[in-house]
């Protein structure tokens, strides 16, 4: 079934609106000059969305230095009834951070690590901090902070908890949701929300937390948070498995599971055109196999004790695999540098895919025991709808997590491949809803998935979600127009191209 997208009924402020004059002077005199930035140039890094597929716009771009600021830039947008968008790193790819007149609120420079409490195994930081930064805190500390994603460097704590990000270690710390104790929120008529707690165990009325994790700005301002730390690693062991179909990984996957335990950090599904398009276009990367197969498995094993005896506990499950014919060949890194280098192809897979033209990608999961089945039926599916067209279907196996992505026929326009976006999107959408999974597994929903999961989310979960959104932002001034559509605000779109 094609999905339609929505208009919302009212429209945001045209690109050409300018600040009201009352406005701009209150927000110069509490954020001086240097935070208020309303030049087409200056702004221009906060309007663009990560993919180049939409430019957004705003009447300033302001970059506030602590949680006290915001809340008074809260007050000030409830007044004047302004729009906010709030942007962590700008690494988000569904358009969750594109604005549409208002205003644009940069955490960048809330960037303080507030407190590292090792016994509580604790991290309190500012939204703004990198996830980078915070890995780096934890390490410093002798603990681990598990979050692991390509764009690390990038991408901010707040909007790793805003859109519940997963990463390459799901399988064995769990998403951000997870990985949260307490956090700092401003609302949006500037009330702070003191609920950084680092407490595990607090049954003290509703778990107020869980309601902003995920909510992409638009229920409030994540301005900090206390995150839970973990034994730092101490032994680490990466390989790879050869496979002929998604099947034979998978069964691999439930095999390492039972016989490794936690100590399975990682897993994950590459196939073969994925490898074939780093081998090409991204230098010095090497072929882990000397004969190519089908399909790969990225798998990773830690423990918290030095020299832990895990090339002996995958070489008997890799050896059973063999045995069963679950996998025709496995390698495991002998080195740091031959673990980073097995690293590379999977981290490189989506910059990579872009010099393959143009790509219509979807961030889905379903089951783990019907992955399988979902690829194949789903792939055969897409090559019948376009002969040429190239699945590049990878991703978080071990939690269900797919990137399933399509690349365009050698040959077509990009243009021409793009334009059926919407027709890919229902086709891998409906047959998500068919598997019982869901269209956005870790990307957001943001604006580019907003009217599909009004269609595939089911509909009482959509009117609580209205009923919150209005609860907590009667003037619907806080990212409106992302995730859920109101009856008022947000902006009219239409899916890139």
């Amino acid at each position: 079934m094609m999905v339609q997208r929505s208009l919302l009924k009212v429209p945001m402020p045209s690109p050409s609106a300018s600040l009201p004059p009352k406005l701009h002077a209150a927000l110069l005199a509490l954020l001086g000059e240097g935070g208020v930035l309303t030049g087409a140039e200056v702004m221009a890094p906060y309007l663009a969305d990560w993919r180049g597929l939409m430019q957004g716009h705003a009447l300033a771009a302001l970059r506030p230095q602590d949680v006290a600021t915001v809340s008074a830039i809260m007050r000030l947008a409830q007044q004047h009834h302004m729009p906010v968008v709030v942007l962590g790193g700008r690494t988000g790819l569904v358009g969750g951070g594109l604005p549409f007149g208002g205003l644009v609120i940069s955490l960048e420079k809330l960037s303080h690590i507030r407190a590292v409490d090792s016994v509580n195994a604790t991290l309190t930081l500012e939204a703004g901090v990198t996830l980078q930064a915070a890995q780096e805190a934890a390490a410093e500390a002798g603990r681990l902070f598990p979050l692991s994603l390509a764009s690390q460097g990038s991408c901010t704590i707040g909007g790793n908890i805003a859109t519940n990000a997963g990463g390459t270690a799901v399988l064995r710390y769990g998403s951000m949701r997870d990985l949260v104790l307490g956090l700092e929120v401003v609302l949006a008529n500037g009330d702070i929300l003191n609920a950084l707690s680092s407490l595990r165990k607090d049954n003290a009325g509703y778990d107020l937390k869980s309601l902003f994790i995920g909510s992409e700005g638009t229920l409030g301002i994540i301005t900090a948070a206390t995150l839970k730390l973990f034994p730092k690693p101490q032994s680490r062991l990466t390989g790879y498995a050869g496979a002929t179909s998604p099947a034979a990984i998978v069964a691999l996957f439930d095999r390492l599971r039972a016989l490794c335990g936690e100590r399975l950090t990682t897993f994950e599904i590459l196939p073969r055109f994925g490898v074939e398009i780093v081998l090409k276009h991204s230098l010095g990367a090497r072929d882990p196999f000397s004969t190519p197969h089908a399909f790969y498995a990225l798998f990773e094993l830690t423990a918290p004790e030095p020299d832990a005896p895990l090339a002996a506990l995958i070489t008997a499950a890799l050896e059973a695999a063999l045995e069963a014919g679950e996998i025709a060949d496995a390698t495991l890194a002998a080195s740091e540098a031959q673990a980073q280098a097995f690293w590379r192809i999977r981290e490189a897979l989506s910059e990579c895919q872009r010099y393959e033209g143009g790509s219509i990608k979807h961030d889905i999961s379903v089951p783990i025991s019907r992955i399988a089945d979902f690829m194949v039926e789903v792939s055969a599916l897409c090559e019948a709808a376009m002969p040429g067209i190239r699945v590049c279907a990878f991703g978080h196996i071990g939690d269900g997590n797919l990137h399933f992505n399509l690349s365009q026929p050698i040959g077509m326009e990009k243009a021409a491949f793009l334009a059926e976006w919407v027709r890919f999107n229902t086709l891998v959408h409906d047959k998500v809803a068919a598997y019982h999974g869901s269209i956005a597994a870790e990307h957001g929903v943001g604006l580019f998935k907003r009217d599909a999961l009004a269609h595939y989310k089911d509909a009482v979960a959509i009117t609580l979600m209205k009923t919150l959104k209005r609860a907590l932002d009667p003037e619907n001034i806080l990212n409106p127009g992302k995730v859920v559509a109101l009856e008022a605000g947000g902006p009219e779109f239409t899916l890139p191209p």
